[in-house]
């Protein structure tokens, strides 16, 4: 399943970088602001379902980046909206192991 390797190979990648803005201390779930999540939205991201292999992944990582730049998204929201726009094998993977390790 190549999404699902790609999307390790992201989490891995991720969990082995340092990242100052990410606390992999907190457990508690970010709340965002609605207006954001409106502007975000509005802008019209892809929904991922991991199906379209690799190359549906690299779409997706760059127009959700776009809606960001868009909507002038904060960097503590990104994560919180992104993971929104998540569907059926993506969402399960997304579960299954990215947010357990703090992602």
């Amino acid at each position: 399943d190549g999404i699902a390797a790609a999307l390790e190979a992201l989490a891995a990648t991720m969990a082995n970088t340092d990242i100052p803005n990410r606390n992999l201390r907190s457990k508690e779930t970010p709340v965002a602001k609605k207006e954001n999540y409106k502007e975000f939205i509005s802008g019209q991201p892809f929904y991922f379902n991991g199906t379209k292999g690799a190359i549906g992944l690299i779409h997706w990582f760059k127009r959700t980046e776009s809606v960001f730049l868009r909507s002038k998204c904060t960097e503590e929201d990104r994560v919180t909206f992104a993971t929104g726009t998540l569907t059926n094998d993506a969402l399960s993977w997304w579960n299954a192991y990215a947010q357990p390790i703090g992602i």
